[in-house]
């Protein structure tokens, strides 16, 4: 059974221009993802973080796959986004090195938990929250 974490943290989604530098504004906090592609350099970031100004959405929340998971192991977004899909939750999908997080839209966490929480056990940072 996968264990997830829901995360306390309201996140956007931005875009940036491909060559902007790595904005300051995302140092210091304890969930950002820098990403940079030939076309854009896309944050996600704490939304109170970003400035007037940015093209971004926001409202994120996300859930983290309590890992490290094994390169070798197959399927595990699929698992995830596929229930998701189903139920009409849109997902934007992160992966580090040791896991992946699953981002839904604030208005959709409810939903997403009672789905994941069919085959996942949950909790939220810092409180229990078993399904």
């Amino acid at each position: 059974m996968l264990h997830l974490t829901l995360l306390p943290h309201i996140l956007a989604i931005c875009r940036l221009e491909h060559d902007a530098p790595v904005p300051s504004w995302t140092g210091g906090e304890k969930f950002v993802s820098i990403t940079r592609t030939g076309d854009e350099l896309s944050v996600v970031c704490s939304q109170q973080r970003v400035p007037d100004g940015v093209t971004m959405e926001g409202g994120w929340r996300a859930f983290k796959v309590e890992g490290p998971l094994e390169f070798s192991l197959t399927g595990i977004l699929s698992s995830l986004t596929l229930p998701l899909a189903e139920a009409g939750i849109p997902v934007f999908a992160l992966s580090t090195f040791d896991t992946d997080y699953l981002l839904v839209k604030g208005v959709d966490v409810e939903t997403a938990e009672r789905v994941l929480g069919q085959f996942c056990f949950l909790e939220e940072e810092g409180a229990n929250r078993a399904h």
